[in-house]
């Protein structure tokens, strides 16, 4: 049986020599799946059909079992995020001190439902199931930096500076 030669890269983006880092470094291995969709993740912020055929005929994964991976994990997202993500802590403590409310005033402040980004692409509305700051609730990430005992008010001046930009 000949020796496996990996598919060529998508394209000539340096960012493709980091994903095929993360698979020759696992030789090529079905193990790899994840850990490689993960590389890719962070490197373009998203997956796309591109980019999860490639990994998986790279790794000689079914694309399916690919497709499965990508679609059961929260992590993972098929849409290119926003400039901005504000996500919103929907466990227990949170949910109790009215995470919400904070959710649905987003959701109508910006016509879009939880994980989808604006038609402007300026921002991504996404949820958490905990981020572990529950002392703090309900707490919001903005861009990723914590914020604790958030009220409504605050989220709608949050969202009103990004749109501004």
């Amino acid at each position: 049986m000949p020796a496996f030669t990996p598919p060529p890269l998508p394209s000539e983006d340096k960012r493709w020599k980091i994903v095929n880092g993360t698979m020759r470094k696992n030789g090529f291995a079905r193990h790899a799946l994840i850990e490689t969709l993960h590389t890719v993740q962070s490197s373009f912020g998203y997956l796309d059909d591109e980019a999860i055929r490639f990994v998986a005929q790279s790794l000689r994964v079914p694309l399916s079992q690919a497709y499965g991976v990508v679609t059961f994990y929260h992590y993972f997202s098929l849409r290119p995020p926003g400039k901005h993500t504000l996500t919103i802590c929907t466990g227990t403590a949170c949910y109790i001190k009215g995470s919400d409310k904070l959710l649905a005033l987003a959701e109508n402040h910006l016509c879009v439902k939880e994980g989808f980004t604006t038609s402007d692409g300026q921002i991504s509305l996404m949820t958490a199931r905990c981020v572990g700051a529950c002392g703090r609730a309900p707490v919001v990430l903005s861009d990723g930096e914590l914020q604790g005992q958030v009220t409504r008010e605050q989220v709608a001046e949050q969202l009103e500076r990004w749109a501004e930009e």
